[in-house]
């Protein structure tokens, strides 16, 4: 049992819950419904609005078991660089960078295993060697810890913000600037839980880009990001009304994307530089694009 901080005055039960346990509104929600949330010792609904100084209790369900990893070869996966503390790999599409419940699809984990790499222990049992992560949905290069010290370095490289990660983007429009910076803070969207979006009061979140080739209905954009947030670069650009093409969930054009044969966004990590953990000299590693993004640029540059 604990009491409503002053912070929470007057919000919404789903709203302020998720705020201050860490939850989806969903999730809160959820709970509400089962009668797992009471406000000074009544069952709360989503919308009852919160009073400072009100007794809360809150059931919470039993943690989910990890995914098991399950070790299956990643058809399209390439193995970029692989020495005794890193492998650097250009993930497919529709692969996942590790299990998690619901996730039926192959991941960048149990490829690595069904290849006979063996990754870092470190970190949740299911994520073992994981520094950082790429959607589903979005193709390129990311790195994998293999040893205990390159975890451990990488980790705190990428939580530092000295990583170099260069993505390369086709966004519907022409951005103007032709160059800038979107400063825009992101946090789950307030109504659809499985989006995210420009919120006040959001994580603060930093991307530098640039347009390298103009088209009649889109731009290439070379794209480098400050901070890592989940949908990061789709967010700040479907803000700016210049959504990435094909990206459906953030308000792209399905017309374009018909024409231009994709099912998803047009974004591809090219490139990732980082200071290698073995003995700090600066690598750097690229990825060449996907047929399906390749096929896109070239019908767009055919269309000029």
């Amino acid at each position: 049992m604990l009491p409503v901080p002053d912070g929470l005055d007057g919000m919404r039960v789903d709203a302020g819950l998720a705020k201050l346990l860490g939850l989806s509104r969903t999730a809160v929600a959820e709970l509400a419904a089962a009668g797992e949330v009471l406000l000074d010792g009544h069952p709360a609904g989503k919308s009852d609005r919160l009073s400072a100084g009100g007794l809360l209790e809150v059931t919470l369900p039993e943690p989910e078991r990890a995914a098991e990893i399950v070790a299956e070869p990643v058809e399209g996966m390439k193995i970029l660089h692989d020495d005794d503390d890193i492998v650097v790999i250009s993930k497919p599409v529709g692969v996942a960078v590790h299990p998690s419940p619901g996730w039926t699809g192959p991941t960048v984990v149990g490829g690595l295993a069904a290849a006979g790499l063996r990754i870092s222990t470190s970190g949740a049992a299911e994520r073992q060697g994981v520094v950082h992560r790429l959607d589903a949905g979005t193709t390129g290069v990311m790195v994998v810890a293999k040893s205990e010290h390159a975890y451990t370095v990488l980790k705190r490289a990428f939580k530092e913000r000295t990583v170099d990660k260069g993505y390369h983007a086709v966004v519907q429009g022409h951005p103007d600037p032709t160059r800038g910076t979107i400063d825009a803070p992101i946090d789950r969207h307030p109504r659809h839980d499985y989006k995210f979006a420009v919120v006040a009061g959001g994580r603060p979140s930093v991307t530098h880009y640039e347009v390298v080739e103009a088209f009649r209905a889109a731009s290439l954009a070379h794209v480098k990001l400050e901070t890592g947030r989940t949908h990061q670069i789709r967010v700040h650009f479907s803000a700016l009304r210049h959504p990435c093409a094909g990206d459906l969930t953030y308000g792209a054009d399905p017309v374009l994307a018909k024409k231009l044969g994709l099912t998803r966004q047009w974004l591809h990590a090219r490139t990732l530089g980082f200071a290698h953990p073995a003995d700090g000299r600066w690598v750097e590693f690229a990825a060449e694009y996907p047929d399906d993004l390749a096929g896109a640029l070239e019908i767009l540059r055919d269309g000029n």
